[in-house]
């Protein structure tokens, strides 16, 4: 009898009589004693400590120039998801195309912009002016259609768009490729025997199954995102923690600041997981019954002090 111990009546014979007796886990409460009271001693730490100055953090988090640089951070990934998921999408379609001319520009692209640092290109970007002077459109038999100059264009906003939206493009490409290639080739099949375009196919066969891979790894590219934006401050870009620093910089408070700008992420982060959460569980409501109910035997089983066996 595994994990168990039992004392045996008398008589042996009658089964239904086994006295079964919990098996205790002392190093397991050990364990969670320490962790507790090692929380405890640093959350006390923390919170008793004057140096972390928490009045001062508390009168900082409504501040009015905190909050329009969590709205233009918040705006920023929206704006860039939206941007990647469309493109990363297009390539993903592209790299699984049998014509060459259309994979391999969309593996270079990948390759490209995921390979580059996310900070490099922001700076590339924002220097674009240095390459291009002007952004024109000509067209043959016709001539310039208009012309304007690089820097009216590539204002430290576009080119924190331009350079996160291709960044993130190259990874949702993967993340989608990787969903669409789970879905059984013979569905497909299936779909074109029975009439169905090549896109009419992909659209109401192979993505809906691919939701419940490509849902997982994308909401967490979404919540990486919200902390890469903050890469924009050095081209000076109004997001959260440029506006901290906007504030510290004549206070020099910089360390309240800081965790301002810190709870500020947990609390969107916190957001955005639990938005994920959902999505999971919309796309995922086959299994909902049976993951909630291995999560919460894991769960059980984790943070039991004592663990009791069946009889066989």
């Amino acid at each position: 009898m595994a994990d168990s111990a039992y004392k045996a009546p008398a008589n042996a014979t009658d089964t239904t009589a086994l006295v079964v007796v919990p098996l205790r886990h002392p190093f397991r409460i050990a364990a969670i004693t320490m962790v507790v009271i090692s929380v405890a001693a640093i959350l006390y730490s923390v919170f008793t400590n004057k140096e972390f100055q928490w009045p001062i953090v508390g009168h900082y988090m409504l501040n009015p120039i905190i909050l329009r640089g969590l709205a233009t951070t918040i705006t920023l990934t929206v704006a860039v998801m939206i941007i990647a998921v469309i493109i990363g999408t297009i390539a993903a379609l592209m790299m699984l195309s049998p014509s060459r001319l259309l994979s391999v520009p969309a593996r270079v692209f990948v390759w490209l912009f995921r390979g580059a640092p996310a900070l490099v290109q922001l700076i590339l970007w924002y220097n674009l002016s240095i390459v291009f002077k002007t952004i024109t459109l000509w067209l043959p038999g016709v001539g310039t259609i208009f012309s304007v100059q690089t820097n009216d264009v590539m204002t430290p906003m576009t080119a924190a768009i331009v350079a996160l939206s291709l960044h993130e493009a190259g990874y949702m490409a993967e993340i989608v490729r990787s969903g669409l290639n789970s879905v059984v080739r013979g569905q497909t099949e299936a779909a074109l025997s029975l009439g169905m375009r090549p896109a009419l196919s992909i659209r109401r066969i192979v993505l809906p199954q691919a939701m419940r891979l490509i849902i997982p790894p994308t909401g967490n590219e979404a919540i990486n995102l919200l902390k890469t934006t903050s890469l924009v401050s050095i081209i000076a870009v109004g997001d959260l923690l440029y506006s901290a620093q906007a504030i510290y910089a004549r206070t020099f408070e910089t360390l309240p600041l800081l965790i301002v700008v810190t709870i500020w992420y947990l609390i969107t982060v916190s957001v955005m997981s639990f938005g994920q959460y959902h999505l999971e569980r919309y796309f995922s409501k086959d299994d909902r019954k049976t993951g909630r109910g291995r999560s919460r035997g894991i769960l059980r089983r984790i943070f039991s002090f004592r663990q009791r066996a069946a009889v066989a």
